[in-house]
């Protein structure tokens, strides 16, 4: 095992020292375009005075979810701009949907651009808490203002806060914003979700980057990602082929097992290890009865859940859920292994950082193999 984290560590230092910054090439019409190496659902173009930012409807092939067009606030609007959204950067207030772009700005150092936050109970990041209990302190101290559920948020608060910009996430066939669509505000609609690969989705984190002026750390930031990400990989593929496993929970009557070509399928693969439906071609969920999981996956060596509780989850616990687990093997064996959101900041962090879920995933599926650690599972 020293061997192989010796070899990890070589192959980190070799990917770093051979990672530069965004790189870019030449467009059609005369800008720069940005490289986006794995990102399938975003391009963007610089131009003099303005960079132009496309996100692909990730629903609709061919076609153009939205447009934006980026301009620095200490500048005049050029004359001839295109079509779409014009945010002024940098954004210096913003109301936050999200627990992973909050975490996101804490990781680039553009956490004082939270002015708000949506679906407040659920972030678990100290200093958000910290700061959403100072509404009444000085604006110095800048506090964040919690600006209701997500799918019903306070436009009023929204509105006083005078922000430059609302971070949100959009959904298929969600009837657009209601209210949050007239307040003049721009809408950055956060679909880095809608990625299959695991660095696709991290590497949006270039879009928030030139949102909040903090283009060198975002690139800074997934030049790390990506190199260490990769390591991991090619450390996974040195070794022999690794355990089975099976994620998630029966929920009502179906069991969604993320798709063979989900992110987490695809994280999986990566991991060296295997799984019942990778041959699936699906990049979402698969809402599958718990008979075809026991048919197809009930033998999987490992099974590793998350879920939100008050306290550890236990065997009994599974049982008086669903009877049903007990006929699976890793309930047998005792190769359960769950990850505690409520105390986990497993939403906080592997959006933008899937190496440390990789790792995860590697030691879960290859015994034996130390790399630090579990970071977010542990075994029942």
């Amino acid at each position: 095992m020293n061997r192989q984290l010796a070899l990890f560590f070589l192959c980190t230092v070799v990917w770093l020292s051979s990672c530069g910054g965004g790189s870019s090439a030449v467009s059609q019409d005369g800008g720069d375009t940005v490289a986006f190496r794995y990102a399938e659902h975003i391009s963007a173009v610089k131009y003099p005075g303005y960079i132009k930012v496309e996100l692909a409807d990730p629903w609709k092939p061919g076609r153009t979810l939205h447009t934006y067009i980026l301009v620095p606030k200490q500048d005049k609007l050029p004359d001839g701009l295109p079509q779409g959204t014009v945010v002024r950067t940098p954004v210096e207030r913003s109301v936050v949907f999200s627990t992973a772009h909050c975490q996101l700005l804490y990781y680039l150092g553009a956490q004082d651009a939270i002015a708000g936050v949506c679906d407040l109970k659920y972030i678990l990041i100290p200093d958000v808490q910290r700061r959403a209990a100072l509404s009444a302190s000085p604006a110095s101290a800048r506090p964040i203002v919690d600006c209701g559920e997500g799918l019903a948020p306070m436009t009023e608060k929204i509105i006083d806060l005078r922000a430059d910009a609302l971070l949100l996430s959009p959904f298929e066939n969600s009837g657009g914003y209601g209210k949050l669509e007239k307040t003049g505000i721009p809408l950055i609609e956060a679909a880095d979700y809608m990625e299959t690969s695991a660095l696709g989705r991290a590497e949006w984190m270039k879009f928030y980057g030139m949102l909040y002026g903090k283009e060198r750390q975002a690139d800074s930031l997934f030049n790390i990602v990506d190199s260490t990400y990769n390591s991991l990989k090619a450390v996974a593929a040195r070794l022999p082929k690794g355990r089975s496993v099976l994620t998630e929970r029966k929920t009502g009557s179906v069991w969604y097992c993320p798709g063979g070509r989900s992110s987490i399928g695809l994280l999986i693969a990566d991991a060296n290890g295997r799984y019942a439906f990778s041959a699936d071609r699906h990049s979402g969920s698969l809402p599958l009865p718990f008979e075809q999981v026991l048919d197809e996956a009930g033998n999987t060596d490992v099974w590793a859940f998350k879920f939100n509780g008050e306290k550890p989850m236990t065997r009994a616990d599974l049982l008086a859920e669903y009877h049903g687990y007990e006929s699976m093997k890793a309930f047998r064996t005792g190769e359960i292994y769950e990850c505690n959101c409520t105390v986990t900041p497993y939403f906080e962090e592997t959006s933008f950082r899937p190496d440390y879920l990789l790792r995860d995933f590697i030691q879960l599926l290859h015994p034996g193999t130390d790399l630090g650690g579990l970071r977010y599972y542990r075994k029942l």
